[in-house]
């Protein structure tokens, strides 16, 4: 390690005194001027890492469906997936190490991480569309360079490609090609295939209206549109020539606010989808002909496509264990729906979706999605194994008709991380395979009417929770008060959780009736207030 070089380099690009952050699932996030010595340090990380495990390591700088102001930088592990926990500690350390400690704490990392700073190192780094990103980019560079590390810059990218890239690389190339066009040929190829098997793909013209959220996706599906076949005819709306990234639209918006972006104009019954910032995100919704809005959130994308799964599954008759993995927002109606009419495993587990997807690494096919649309669906090595012999080696044409609709779903999905346009192409396949309207899809179960709040509070480290955050350990109180108000109301249940970022405690609430999801949510929000430390006035219903 070239001490001189690290001090020359690391002054150049100095952290501001007493700013701290922190390292979580979405990596670092905060005003993009703050970023600067953060994303050139997370170059440096990535070196290390890359040493570490002796493989392509991912930087994407993107802040999600954070305002256009904020950025972020996140780093991606070897076969595509987020950075494992261990070294998300050492990205804190690192991210707010003084200047003279600065090469202390990377040769402790080294120490304790094993790493030997004389083998090669390589990484692959994205960026969104952000005024700030392409500048943070270059920092990352700075930081990679300083150690000697290899690096291939894919520019502007979507979150998802960039996790695909990584995958492609580290598993040299079986995932598939680690360029875009890989990418576009990869899930085309796949989706051409599935919508093939459409009985009415004669006369069958599909028309979706997309909110891209003035981001990357619209970028990204511009460049995808050559790829597809003539009956897909996808309308691109937000595409960041004209508004600002995130900007009353995408699905965090759609999600949180229930009701259509700005930009994107909706006629009754037609089908439209929004996608986040950087694209790993998508919800769907229409408005039905009394002009009222209906939104179709990850927990029912995740019903609809364990419905597709189930029925394959059972004709390819393997004995394959298939779950569906959601946190404590899944509406409760989707639980009951999976578990009583499907009849498929639920499994609850912490918000954040380095969890979800360890949870459903353990079965054959797992499904999971959060309720804001963020999710994709895990098949074993030894499912797709099988799945792909069957293909080639099943003499029942039913079987290995099925077979063949899997494996082609296997190629669709993308399988490192929930991935906006994979997830659309997923749905417009299995809606035209099932010949599903989409008023007809959101029928399959109606919502329960639910809540979020938030209260500001001094310290959000006074919540403590259990039970996949379903039940709060600490302040005393707190719980038996919310088991109490639950009490009050038909088909209701209640949470609360610190948040990740922010002095802020989330509020979760369901009911039979919105009246009464709000009376609760709002008589929990007034227990945490007055058990947990609440901030300024009170909460008002």
């Amino acid at each position: 390690m070239d001490s001189e070089a690290l001090r020359k380099h690391s002054a150049l690009h100095a952290k501001p005194a007493g700013l701290s952050l922190h390292y979580g699932t979405a990596g670092f996030r905060t005003a993009a001027e703050q970023l600067d010595h953060v994303v050139f340090r997370m170059g440096l990380l990535a070196v290390l890492r890359s040493k570490a495990v002796t493989a392509t390591i991912g930087i994407m700088v993107t802040a999600s469906h954070n305002p256009e102001e904020d950025n972020g930088v996140k780093l991606v592990d070897p076969l595509g997936e987020m950075l494992h926990p261990s070294w998300e500690e050492y990205a804190t350390q690192l991210a707010n190490a003084e200047e003279q400690e600065l090469q202390k704490v990377i040769t402790e990392i080294c120490q304790k991480a094993a790493v030997n700073l004389d083998k090669d190192a390589s990484v692959f780094i994205g960026r969104d569309t952000r005024p700030s990103s392409e500048k943070l980019s270059q920092s990352v560079i700075d930081g990679i360079q300083v150690l000697g590390g290899q690096y291939h810059d894919y520019g502007v990218v979507t979150t998802p490609q960039l996790h695909y890239m990584v995958c492609c690389q580290n598993t040299q190339g079986q995932y598939g090609k680690a360029t875009l066009e890989g990418y576009y040929e990869k899930l085309s190829k796949a989706f051409m295939a599935l919508i093939k098997q459409a009985h009415c793909s004669g006369e069958f013209q599909r028309h979706l209206k997309i909110d891209c959220a003035n981001g990357v996706g619209a970028l990204k599906l511009s460049e995808m549109k050559p790829y597809f076949p003539q009956e897909v005819l996808i309308h691109i709306y937000n595409d960041g020539t004209k508004e600002k990234l995130n900007h009353l639209c995408g699905a965090d918006f759609v999600k949180v606010h229930q009701k259509p972006p700005g930009g994107l104009d909706m006629k009754p019954n037609e089908r439209c989808c929004s996608f986040d910032g950087d694209a790993d995100r998508i919800v769907y919704y229409y408005k039905d002909s009394t002009g009222h809005f209906h939104l179709i959130d990850g927990d029912k994308i995740a019903t609809l496509i364990s419905i597709f799964l189930k029925e394959l599954l059972a004709k390819v008759k393997e004995n394959f264990k298939m779950a569906v993995v959601q946190t404590a927002y899944a509406n409760g109606n989707s639980t009951r729906y999976l578990q009583e009419t499907l009849k498929v495993p639920v499994h609850c587990v912490k918000t954040g979706v380095k969890h979800l997807h360890h949870k459903a690494q353990e079965f054959d096919v797992g499904v999971y999605f959060e309720a804001n649309g963020h999710g994709t669906v895990l098949f074993s090595k030894a499912a797709e194994t099988k799945i792909r012999q069957l293909v080639k080696e099943e003499k029942d044409s039913e079987k290995r008709e099925a077979a063949k609709m899997l494996e082609n779903m296997i190629d669709l999905i993308n399988q490192t991380v929930g991935d906006a346009v994979s997830d659309m192409l997923v749905i417009e396949a299995i809606l035209a395979l099932k010949g599903l309207t989409v008023q007809q899809w959101d029928a399959l179960y109606a919502d329960l009417p639910n809540r979020l709040l938030k209260v500001q509070v001094a310290d959000r480290r006074v919540i403590d929770t259990t039970d996949a955050e379903r039940r709060a350990l600490t302040p005393p109180g707190l719980q038996e008060k919310i088991d109490a108000l639950v009490k009050k109301y038909r088909l209701s249940r209640a949470f609360v959780r610190p948040s990740g970022t922010e002095d802020v405690v989330r509020i979760y609430a369901e009911a039979d009736t919105q009246e009464n999801a709000d009376a609760l949510a709002h008589e929990v929000s007034l227990a945490v207030f007055h058990l947990a430390g609440g901030k300024g006035a009170p909460p008002q219903p």
